[in-house]
């Protein structure tokens, strides 16, 4: 799978921008604040209906407009290309079209369109709380596994009843354990089954990861992931029963899968105290990569790859590295960020691969080098 094509309308700032890509790397250069990261969102807009960095649609606006478009042409397989359409329109329902077709329910397009984005923002996963790393897993499962999505979807409609009701209690100095023990016996079915599946994910998942960071790093350090959840202490239903005064007296639910967390480290140190910044890069795009060749494997393609800033904390000789791999076949297509030419040129020469280099100076797209011809 590849996208042949990228089309703008009045997103962020772009007023207008039309770009044919190469099938295998293309390079954005240019300043900081000049549009590269933008034309990135609006590629993983195509495939998770929402922005990387803004889940605010109307914000992605450009100002003093009304709306913006994004339509996207790919190809997969040698088939007929296809189209999808994302259109937002301000104080209106986003609109998302494969083809002609309009979207019942964006959840039925995520998964259809993998991919894989490497950014700067990455470092949240390792230095910020537990929610972060929750939601990156959920979201590579979801790409993947519908029926983990809808249960995740459930579950979260549930944990939000029951701390309406523990609220309710609260304010009213009432309590019916009647009234709770309906919401706990349906946050226990979907939570175990959440809780299992992700069990099973981080199983499958650290071997793949551990062996893209051997590769970025030359071996150099040994990193780890242990999934963190209460419902390895012990029942779920009983932890509930347990937690319950709790519970009333924080007026939410303490217990539950909501809670779970990743532990990461490097050399059995924890990696946001004791990794250096090229070191927690790393870890990043290790574990990116490690979802890349999960997604291909059960997807039987390759998702998109997307690197914002790529030198960005890595050495040359890690940049160099991650170049080289991605290079390879079994990589497919890959899109790069960066503010020096000369720095990705030189790389990219290094390798006889198909690439095009595209300049961006204020919301504007000109192809410069392609297949290494000026």
């Amino acid at each position: 799978m590849f996208l042949k094509k990228l089309s703008l309308t009045n997103f962020k700032n772009y007023t207008e921008a039309a770009v044919d890509f190469s099938a295998k790397i293309n390079c954005f250069i240019g300043n900081n604040g000049e549009g590269k990261t933008n034309l990135l969102d609006a590629i993983h807009y195509l495939s998770f209906c929402k922005s990387f960095f803004n889940s605010i649609d109307y914000q992605n606006i450009r100002h003093g407009t009304d709306f913006f478009a994004i339509h996207g042409t790919y190809s997969r397989n040698g088939d007929t290309p296809e189209t999808i359409s994302c259109i937002q329109k301000l104080n209106q329902k986003k609109i998302f079209k494969q083809n002609t077709k309009e979207y019942d329910r964006l959840s039925d397009h995520i998964g259809l369109y993998p991919l894989v984005m490497i950014s700067p923002y990455d470092r949240d996963l390792i230095n910020d709380g537990s929610e972060v790393r929750r939601r990156y897993i959920d979201s590579v499962m979801s790409q993947f596994d519908k029926v983990y999505l809808n249960e995740l979807i459930n579950y979260n409609k549930v944990l939000a009843q029951r701390n309406a009701l523990l609220k309710y209690f609260g304010e009213t100095q009432t309590f019916s354990q009647e009234s709770l023990d309906i919401w706990n016996q349906k946050m226990v079915s979907l939570g175990i089954t959440i809780f299992e599946t992700r069990r099973k994910f981080i199983a499958e998942f650290m071997p793949v990861f551990s062996h893209y960071y051997e590769l970025i790093s030359d071996g150099r350090e040994k990193v780890g992931i242990t999934y963190e959840s209460q419902l390895l202490q012990g029942d779920f239903y009983q932890l509930l029963q347990q937690a319950g005064e709790k519970d009333r007296y924080a007026r939410y639910s303490t217990v539950g899968v909501h809670k779970d967390d990743l532990i990461f480290e490097i050399d059995g140190y924890p990696v946001k105290k004791y990794g250096s910044q090229g070191q927690q890069k790393s870890f990043v795009v290790a574990i990116k990569l490690a979802q890349f060749e999960y997604t291909r494997n059960l997807k039987g393609y390759n998702p998109l790859l997307l690197f914002d800033d790529i030198f960005d904390k890595l050495d040359d000789n890690r940049v160099e590295q991650l170049i080289k791999l991605v290079s390879a076949d079994s990589f497919g297509q890959v899109f790069i960020t960066d503010t020096q030419r000369y720095r990705i040129e030189k790389i990219v020469n290094r390798h006889e691969i198909d690439y095009r280099i595209f300049e961006i100076a204020t919301g504007m797209v000109k192809e410069l080098v392609m297949n290494g011809e000026k």
